[in-house]
């Protein structure tokens, strides 16, 4: 909390490495990971009376709010939007809490701020609620984007800089030293992005897949099969996975159970969730039909 009491405006990364972006529609929260952009700017207010406790305001002058609002039907996560309630009251006040270099954000009913993951309509969601997987989805980074009050002469000639919006400003907490916390860069001059290109496809519960579906695809910067694994199941939402690839000529599945392809080679990968027939076909190296055809849980 004594982080953001020096802090006029933060910008918030989740762990998918995106940002808390308040969407041009302004109502909805989402995750973008392009933190140039004005919208993932955040203003922070304090609240009269509580210390420990702020408020998030996005650059369309709304409050970062946390709704009773059910996002899916059935599940527990509660919709995050922008709003400008005529009286500020407490669904738009949070919780700054620190866990190591990270903070979660806890509503006043002890829920959590949530960077949601896998596939849409979960992608680049964000919610509200207690996790009881995926803990560190409610892990934020803090960037110090302006300070409170004067700023040291070095800062000042940068800040001037900074109002340029081809540039990105990023002060990281925490250990903040202002010698060593500048970031200018150039975003005219992206870097050329690292890892290989991962594409799949996940087999459903009845061991098929959609020939005519589009392989969705991330870029992966993991070093190893356990990785894959778990940005696999974060990516799908899917646990207990295997993964396997297909073999070109017989157009079998196979599980991999080596190292990666070296040179960061890209990967064609099919997901086979613990809740799929497939899932029985892989573990007794039962034979597939063909890895582009309807079926995979057939046996022989």
């Amino acid at each position: 909390m004594d982080f953001f009491k020096k802090a006029k405006s933060v910008r918030l990364k989740s762990h998918h490495q995106k940002f808390l972006t308040a969407d041009q529609d302004q109502e909805t929260v989402i995750q973008d990971r392009n933190n140039s952009s004005k919208a993932a700017k955040w203003e922070v207010e304090f609240v009269d009376d509580y210390e420990v406790v702020i408020r998030l305001k996005s650059c369309f002058g709304k409050y970062l709010t946390a709704t009773e609002d059910q996002y899916l039907l059935g599940v527990t996560g509660r919709k995050v939007k922008q709003t400008l309630p005529m009286k500020l009251d407490s669904s738009v006040e949070w919780e700054p809490i620190k866990e190591g270099e990270h903070v979660r954000l806890k509503t006043r009913y002890g829920n959590f701020l949530r960077a949601n993951g896998g596939v849409p309509p979960w992608r680049n969601s964000v919610t509200h609620d207690i996790p009881h997987r995926h803990t560190d989805w409610v892990l934020w980074d803090v960037d110090l984007v302006e300070l409170r009050g004067e700023l040291p002469e070095k800062m000042q000639e940068v800040d001037q800089v900074v109002e340029d919006d081809a540039l990105v400003f990023t002060l990281r907490t925490p250990g903040f030293s202002p010698e060593k916390s500048f970031d200018l860069a150039d975003s005219s001059s992206p870097k050329t992005p690292e890892g290989r290109t991962i594409y799949y496809k996940v087999i459903d519960e009845s061991g098929n897949i959609d020939d005519e579906q589009e392989e969705p695809s991330f870029m992966f910067n993991g070093h190893g099969l356990e990785d894959l694994t778990h940005k696999l199941e974060e990516v799908t939402g899917h646990e207990n996975i295997i993964v396997c690839s297909c073999n070109k000529i017989n157009g079998q599945l196979y599980p991999l159970r080596l190292s990666l392809p070296p040179n960061n080679a890209t990967m064609h990968i099919v997901v086979v969730p613990s809740t799929s027939k497939g899932m029985k076909f892989v573990h007794f190296n039962r034979v597939a039909s063909s890895c582009s055809g309807r079926r995979f849980a057939s046996e022989v």
